[in-house]
């Protein structure tokens, strides 16, 4: 039995986030993927945990030094990330 209106499996996912209203959610759970990236092993080897609340990325560091330098580099940073995710999803980096 084929039905009239079948959708394909990409627009039913795009109509459960947009109905759930997730898009900000999954966009920013992607920042963490692209932090990732952006900060290499080294930098990663010294971070205890990441996570992004309302827009913010909080970093936790190990490593004062690793702290200080990107310290020094966040409105850097959160341009990369910003432009790696294709808008602003991150307006401020928190460095602990």
């Amino acid at each position: 039995m084929r039905r009239n209106k079948t959708i394909s499996l990409k627009e039913a996912l795009d109509d459960l986030v947009s109905e759930y209203r997730l898009e900000s959610g999954l966009k920013e759970a992607s920042v963490i993927n692209i932090w990732e990236s952006i900060a290499g092993k080294v930098i990663m080897a010294r971070t205890k945990k990441t996570c992004v609340r309302d827009g913010v990325l909080h970093i936790y560091l190990t490593s004062s030094v690793v702290r200080n330098e990107l310290l020094m580099l966040r409105d850097a940073l959160r341009a990369r990330i910003n432009s790696k995710a294709g808008e602003e999803v991150i307006r401020d980096i928190v460095i602990h």
